[in-house]
């Protein structure tokens, strides 16, 4: 009887998981709205990353496969979806979703299904995450029916250098550029999936506070989307980017004022490169192969956000203090008590903070001369840089990982109880 009742504790939650992957991707509405949409599509796709660091095994991969075929050959074939190549990628992310769940459930010991869930709850929160980021965003658009693009291209132009444009002509013309920038612009979720499985596999649960971070990157920026709404020089100018730049000589002398701009409200400051500064702070201590290609992520990142017009020069200085705060925010292994973190935490707010407010209320002063915007922007890269290094030592001597051996040598698989399953 025992048995029994531990079998159908066992069948019943893996047929529930079959039914709601089902459910979603086999729904018309979803897959248009989602699973054909690139940034959701990629943000699926990375749960394989997760998957296979965690869990190495060819056989699962397999099933992964068959899931993915099945899912295809049911939308396209039978449901007559429009087939489209993003579409796999989705059904990659759902199957490995799917694999994971199961594994968990029928894991025969408890170090195996934990450090399953370790990797597939984080990785659902984070789809989801970015599933309702379009709705939050909406809000904000309607919220805020005129935006303050002009003060942040007065900006930019104090700098006496049309860098966004210079970006966008380079990034339309080059494809040696155009393809690899605008990749890494909507597979995003690759570095930050490759860092938490990196961390997951050798710190186990001290690898939270990255994903934590990953999560809440999102909403809280578009927090702040809300205190300084801007869509971003292609919005702006439409057609006239970035072959067809303001004239320099007279942003001067330009008007600043609230204008209605068709768009959504997310330039300042640039989550896409908070969430790759991210990715690079916490991919220390894993091996040179992840953090290259995490580095590579984060030089791409901020070439595309400039490149596609997107964001404007301004947006990615402040998405330097931005990511600090979050990252002194999910530092929970130091106390609040803890000069550190708090000191972090709060020059990250200030910083983002000050940026605003000087951008929004003294947009005159930068043009004082080129140096004034030119010094401000790299003090304010260099003494974030230093106060997240602080920051960073501070959590290793707190999770005892200073005196670690050579933390980029690959792992013994004694090391990672799930992978001698």
């Amino acid at each position: 009887m025992s048995n029994s009742k531990n079998l159908a504790f066992k069948i019943v939650p893996t047929f529930l998981l079959l039914l709601c992957a089902g459910a979603f991707v086999f729904r018309n509405q979803f897959y248009t709205e989602a699973l054909v949409d690139s940034f959701f599509a990629f943000a699926l796709a990375s749960i394989l990353i997760i998957q296979l660091r965690v869990r190495p095994d060819w056989f699962d991969a397999l099933l992964v496969l068959a899931f993915a075929l099945f899912f295809a050959t049911v939308d396209f074939r039978f449901l007559h979806f429009a087939p489209k190549l993003i579409a796999w990628f989705s059904f990659a992310g759902v199957s490995s979703l799917l694999v994971m769940g199961i594994r968990a459930i029928w894991a025969e010991n408890r170090p195996a299904r934990t450090m399953l869930l370790y990797a597939a709850i984080p990785a659902l929160l984070f789809v989801g995450s970015e599933y309702f980021a379009s709705t939050m965003l909406d809000w904000t658009t309607r919220a805020h029916p005129r935006t303050l693009d002009l003060y942040l291209l007065s900006f930019d132009y104090s700098l006496r250098v049309e860098l966004a444009s210079l970006a966008g002509r380079l990034f339309v013309t080059n494809p040696w550029f155009h393809v690899p920038g605008l990749l890494a612009y909507v597979s995003l979720a690759v570095p930050l999936s490759l860092v938490y499985a990196g961390r997951l596999v050798r710190y186990k649960e001290r690898a939270f506070p990255s994903m934590l971070a990953f999560l809440i990157t999102g909403p809280l920026g578009i927090l702040f989307y809300n205190l300084f709404p801007a869509c971003g020089p292609h919005a702006l100018f439409q057609q006239g980017f970035p072959f067809h730049p303001f004239p320099m000589e007279q942003a001067s002398r330009l008007l600043l004022e609230p204008l209605a701009v068709a768009g959504p409200r997310n330039a300042i400051p640039s989550l896409h490169l908070a969430w790759a500064l991210l990715a690079w702070w916490y991919s220390r201590g894993l091996s040179w192969f992840e953090r290259v290609v995490v580095f590579s992520f984060l030089a791409l990142t901020a070439f595309a956000t400039l490149g596609t017009g997107e964001h404007w020069l301004v947006d990615l200085i402040v998405a330097f203090p931005f990511a600090l705060m979050i990252q002194g925010l999910c530092a929970y292994s130091l106390s609040w008590r803890n000069a550190t973190r708090l000191s972090a935490f709060i020059s990250g707010l200030l910083g983002t903070l000050t940026w605003l407010i000087m951008l929004r209320y003294a947009p005159r002063f930068f043009w004082t001369s080129p140096v004034v915007p030119w010094a401000l922007s790299a003090a304010t890269v260099l003494l974030i840089s230093l106060r997240q290094t602080k920051l960073r030592q501070g959590e290793d001597a707190a999770n005892g990982l200073l005196n670690l051996p050579n933390q980029s040598a690959p792992l013994s698989v004694r090391e990672v109880p799930i992978l001698t399953q």
